[in-house]
């Protein structure tokens, strides 16, 4: 009997490692994460801004201006701002104006084309205040996490002399 269970030992130990397996070696692949897009949900931004206006009757305004923005999502914002235009010959302009932004950006390139629709009111010494309505696009471009280059156009159409034409606006974007 004890030959018999001492075969029956020295079988199972010998075909224990049978039944093992194959060792197989892994290779773990290290995958950089992606990188984190410079445009926020729920960002605030402080726009410093110069601008200048092209109307069709052919005298340019000239002028800067600052805005305040709020992102609720990374694609939806309003926006509200204040420049101040100068003609030659006239009394500076002071336009006040609130917008509506629908931006898409492209993350892998820090890079946000935009578009705008808005409206707001222009006034100056001695002229009565008009409102006035506009359309527009433009491109923000991130440096960093909280500092942005911008550059837009928009049509602006008023019931006013003069009835219309493009303000651009180029300048700093700092996000919160």
């Amino acid at each position: 009997m004890k030959k018999l269970t001492l075969a029956l030992l020295t079988v199972a130990v010998s075909v224990t490692g049978a039944f093992a397996g194959t060792s197989a070696k892994t290779f773990k692949q290290t995958v950089a994460p992606a990188p984190e897009c410079k445009f926020r949900d729920q960002e605030l931004q402080v726009d410093a801004f110069a601008a200048g206006a092209f109307y069709n009757q052919g005298r340019p305004g000239w002028g800067g201006g600052l805005g305040v923005n709020y992102f609720f999502t990374k694609f939806i914002g309003l926006g509200v701002e204040q420049d101040v235009l100068g003609h030659q010959g006239t009394p500076a302009e002071w336009v006040t104006a609130g917008n509506l932004f629908l931006r898409y950006p492209i993350c892998s390139i820090n890079l946000a084309p935009y578009a705008l629709i808005g409206g707001g009111a222009a006034y100056g010494e001695g002229r009565r205040g008009h409102g006035f309505g506009t359309v527009g696009g433009g491109l923000e471009y991130r440096v960093t996490d909280n500092v942005g280059l911008f550059s837009d156009a928009r049509w602006v159409y008023s019931s006013e002399e003069p009835k219309s034409g493009i303000l651009g606006r180029a300048g700093l974007r700092f996000a919160f």
